[in-house]
């Protein structure tokens, strides 16, 4: 079995592909939902209102560092910027995409935010946000890509001190589209119980496609 840091070094190359997708749409759309592939702002955010729940009371009282994981041009700073979370905190926007990292500094001008280009973490933080970020394989061999995204979870775990939370599309959508990854949400709750921590949650709220994961360390 391939290590996690054989899966993610391999991955660059599999990524080509969807980061060349990521690229024309930014160009078409600008920093708009649209230009993450997102329907539209309102769907956008209703993610984020599900994933903000991994925010214990920790956060609530601040000074925390979130990591958003797939940060295109940074919207999710803007839904979190007034939030107790980053009350003195930090956020880092991690993007593989270079273009995606230029427009989101060209758009959030804030002290407490900063992006790299990054395909992992690259610090430890208290919480880490993924929205929408395994959704596009467009082709790449199922197994290879479910053993990327655990691989890649794993990575993120390790570098959260406190809470990871995700969402992927649920293979029980009702509508499913060509070039997406659609799974099953049983198999990744079991997936994150058995390597992350027995405090992990399964969230599915109709009419959105997608599956959330909120998982929180041990106490």
């Amino acid at each position: 079995m391939k290590s996690v840091g054989d899966i993610l070094r391999a991955a660059p190359k599999m990524l080509v592909p969807v980061l060349h997708a990521y690229q024309r749409r930014l160009q078409r759309y600008g920093t708009t939902a649209r230009g993450v592939f997102w329907k539209n702002t309102e769907w956008q955010h209703r993610r984020y209102v599900i994933l903000e729940r991994v925010f214990d009371d920790l956060a609530q009282a601040g000074g925390q560092t979130v990591l958003d994981f797939g940060c295109g041009y940074g919207s999710l700073f803007d839904y979190l910027a007034d939030h107790p979370v980053l009350r003195h905190g930090r956020y880092i926007g991690a993007d593989m995409c270079q273009d995606m990292i230029d427009a989101a500094r060209a758009h959030i001008d804030d002290p407490r935010a900063s992006f790299v280009r990054a395909i992992a973490a690259t610090e430890e933080v208290d919480y880490t946000l993924v929205s929408g970020t395994y959704n596009m394989h467009l082709g790449a061999d199922a197994a290879e890509w479910d053993s990327y995204i655990k691989a890649s979870l794993k990575q993120l775990w390790r570098h959260s001190r406190h809470g990871l939370a995700f969402n992927m599309l649920s293979r029980n959508a009702d509508e499913q589209y060509d070039g997406l990854y659609y799974t099953d949400p049983d198999d990744y709750l079991a997936f994150t119980r058995e390597y992350f921590s027995t405090h992990a949650e399964l969230i599915i709220e109709p009419p959105l496609p997608d599956f959330t994961i909120i998982v929180r360390r041990d106490a």
